[in-house]
Parts: structure tokens; sequence; C-alpha cells
């Protein structure tokens, strides 16, 4: 997926333009990228006019490269490149100094305004704009007239949003009268708006992640297979980010190494091609699997 590789694109040159250097073992393990994906990626960054330092066995990247002064002169990218780009920094599931300050400095040389009305009516282009502003000065919102699916309630909710959701229509706020995380459905607020009134539950704040089959959660749990090749070229096929996380073994299978936030989205992967999986060290999930076949079997056999 292009977004995807954008984005591992993204991270290795925002590490490399840090004030420190590093090795490329260094890079794939913090990144979770491989040496193969980090060594193209770099020679793409030369090619697009980017100096790359070594010393010894160590990279950065030289903050006087000809790139940044050309990208400073006259370089800027059409209105359909900066929402593409938005969506990319918004779907990062992470609240990284690097990547709130590339947010930040893309509202600046972009009206907000022009990033969300793609694509959702007006209503929902202010709902994003005054939650990304209250994002990015840490600022709590009023989410008024707020429909709640499972209680059937329309009220005001008090939050703290912090984080939005891939797909941008959903956020990820503390509410303040419940002490919870939840997640809200921007669509379902008749109008946000933005109080004078700075975090105080920062601490409270809980991550948020989404795995490679895209559930979401605030756990995750680590999962083991062993793939033959038709699993694994499947895998890389419909997910081309779970190329880091697997590793060739000597028989030739490839063991896939990842961590989930539900096991519904891996287990429906395995039982389509349960003859070419193993499940190893994966004791939780491997039970999970063994309750879906004994659950499939019962309602065949009705």
């Amino acid at each position: 997926m292009e977004q995807d590789r954008f984005d591992r694109q993204l991270r290795l040159l925002m590490t490399l333009t840090q004030n420190r250097r590093q090795t490329v073992e260094e890079l794939s393990e913090s990144l979770k990228m491989t040496k193969r994906s980090i060594y193209r990626y770099m020679g793409s960054f030369r090619q697009a006019g980017f100096i790359l330092r070594k010393e010894g066995t160590r990279y950065s990247v030289d903050p006087a490269s000809p790139f940044f002064e050309e990208l400073g002169n006259y370089a800027r990218f059409t209105e359909d490149e900066a929402v593409t780009i938005s969506q990319v920094l918004n779907s990062v599931m992470s609240n990284s100094p690097q990547v709130r300050h590339l947010r930040q400095k893309l509202a600046h040389l972009y009206d907000f305004k022009v990033l969300t009305r793609h694509l959702v009516d007006d209503r929902m282009a202010h709902n994003l704009t005054v939650i990304y502003q209250a994002i990015m000065t840490e600022r709590v919102a009023i989410l008024h007239q707020y429909s709640s699916p499972s209680s059937g309630k329309v009220s005001d909710r008090i939050v703290e949003p912090y984080l939005f959701l891939p797909e941008n229509n959903e956020v990820r706020c503390y509410e303040i009268s419940t002490g919870q995380n939840k997640t809200f459905k921007l669509t379902r607020a008749k109008r946000v708006e933005m109080v004078d009134l700075l975090w105080t539950h920062k601490d409270a704040h809980e991550p948020f992640y989404q795995d490679l089959f895209h559930f979401t959660g605030e756990k995750r749990f680590l999962v083991k297979l062993l793939l033959g090749q038709l699993a694994t070229n499947l895998l890389l096929e419909e997910y081309p980010a779970a190329e880091t996380q697997l590793k060739q073994q000597a028989d030739g299978r490839h063991l896939f190494t990842t961590e989930v936030c539900s096991y519904k989205g891996i287990g429906r992967f395995v039982l389509g091609l349960y003859e070419d999986i193993e499940i190893v060290d994966s004791p939780e999930f491997a039970q999970y699997m063994r309750e879906r076949i004994q659950n499939l079997t019962q309602k065949i056999a009705q």
C-alpha cells in the first residue's frame, strides 16, 4: 500500500535528520524495517537531493542538503498532495514530538479548512478543524449534542481529544465526566467547540493501537505463526507492511511475529489458510482458534 510505504519512508527520514547518527541495524530495530528496505529508501533519498553522511557504519542526513534549500525556495505541495500528507500524518499511531511537529507545520503552511473539506460536508469539516486545533494546543473540547448509539441518548460530552484514528472520522478522547478514554465519531456530534481550558489529565491518555489487520484497541497481544510460501505470499499481497515482521527459516518457511489488538482479524487469515500455517509459542491464540473451530464444527453439524 502506497500510504504504508510513505509512512515508513517518512519515519526513516525523520530519524536520520535528528542530531544523532545510527547504524542500519539500530534503524532496523527501532523502526521495525528490514535492512534491505532501509538501504533502498536511503538510495531514494540520495536521488531526491538529500546528502547522507556516513561515519564508520553510522548514517545521518546533512541538514545542508540542497533538497532542503530547494524545498524552502519553491517547492510546495498541490492541494491534493497536502490533503494526502495530512491524512497520512493523522493516521500515524503516534503522538511523538516529531510527528506532532510535522502536523503543526502542515497546518501553518496550508489552511486546515482546505485539508478537511475533501469528501466531507461543512459540518464535518468544522468538527475536524476544531478537534485538530484542540489536539495541537492540548485544550478541552465539547462535543455538542453527541448521539450515542449504545445509550440511545443525545448529550454534550466534555473531552480531551488527543489522537485521530485512521480515515480521520473518529478521534480518541479522555472523557472528563467518566474518567475513561473513548472513541468518538465526529459525524455524531452536532457541533464541536474548543474551550479555553488546557488538558489536566494528560497522564491518563492511554495509547491506542491499530494492528496489521485493521483492528484497534488499547492492548496488544503477541502472535507467532510459521507460514508456508502460499500463506507468506498472500499475507504480503494483502498487508505489505507485514514484510518487516517476517523472518525466513531454515526449512524455507517464514516466522511471522506480530502484535494484534484482536484475534478476530488474524484468526480469519489463519482459518482461510490453515493447511499452510502453524501456530507457535502463542497459547492464548491457539486456544482462541480451537474455540472458533469447535463453534464452526457445531454449526456445520446442525
